[in-house]
């Protein structure tokens, strides 16, 4: 996990250390817990965060995306996929968090 956090979630990190050093741990073992390759992992999160609708995470898992090498047409397909399940408008939504990273005004 990044340790870049926002200020909030930093916050808490400072806060109640044990927390955070158990949601890592939690994190690991969930990652761990499959046969996944690390781009399908990285994917399903994505995905989950467009479904979520959390613009936060949809954030973050594109700019992780793109430091792990995954392209902006794969990420963006997440969001075509969605459209059949979440809607049009929450496709939409989350295709534009994901430019918000990928293509910087």
């Amino acid at each position: 996990m990044s340790s870049k956090l926002p200020s909030a979630a930093s916050a808490i990190t400072d806060q109640y250390p044990d927390v955070w050093q158990a949601y890592q741990t939690l994190g690991q073992a969930s990652s761990n817990a499959g046969p996944l390759s690390e781009r399908e992992k990285r994917l399903v999160k994505l995905a989950l965060a467009v479904g979520a609708g959390s613009e936060g995470a949809v954030h973050s898992h594109t700019r992780r995306g793109v430091s792990e090498g995954l392209a902006k047409d794969d990420m963006i397909h997440v969001t075509m996929l969605a459209i059949g399940t979440l809607g049009f408008p929450q496709a939409v939504a989350a295709k534009t968090w994901i430019e918000d990273v990928t293509d910087p005004s």
